[in-house]
């Protein structure tokens, strides 16, 4: 009985999927650029480095975001980097200058040549797409609050981010 009752939810879920796609051909988003990171640590240190986003839209205006980055720099002289892995819904307006918000949650690893450690992440900020072409954005910028805990302390961490968006 269960696993009549699974495969027919299974069908139901496929079958509203392909119905979905035929709606819109614009469902998947893609992202990559660079991006900036104020590390909240005592003192603060600037990093550089870059983003990769993807999104799947389950209607106009909300997705689902899977979210990665890698940020390098230096803390107390040595090479450091500080890489992220954060998922969650994102609310757009879909225009042609287009602002959307997000909340993303998962996890980060800072990572040195003295030291390791991986802390709980966050992701809550906002930002402004504009259409370059049909399947092209620019992300004009991207600012997100980043808190962290890394080796037992809380981190306030800030990110902002340009690049290029393509839909398909």
């Amino acid at each position: 009985m269960i696993a009549r009752l699974t495969l027919l939810l299974g069908l139901i879920f496929f079958g509203s999927l392909s119905t979905q796609a035929q709606l819109s051909a614009d469902r998947v988003e893609l992202f990559g650029g660079y991006s900036y990171m104020r590390l909240g640590t005592s003192p603060g240190r600037n990093f550089n480095g870059w983003e990769l986003a993807g999104q799947y839209k389950l209607t106009s205006w909300l997705g689902g975001v899977a979210d990665f980055d890698g940020h390098y720099g230096k803390i107390a002289g040595a090479s450091s980097s500080v890489h992220t892995f954060l998922f969650g819904p994102q609310v757009s307006w879909p225009t042609r200058v287009s602002p959307f918000a997000h909340v993303l949650v998962g996890g980060a690893h800072l990572g040195g040549s003295r030291f390791s450690s991986t802390s709980f992440s966050a992701a809550i900020g906002a930002g402004i797409d504009t259409t370059i072409a049909e399947r092209f954005s620019w992300r004009i910028i991207e600012i997100d609050y980043l808190p962290t805990h890394f080796t037992g302390r809380a981190q306030s961490n800030a990110r902002v981010t340009t690049g290029i968006v393509f839909r398909f």
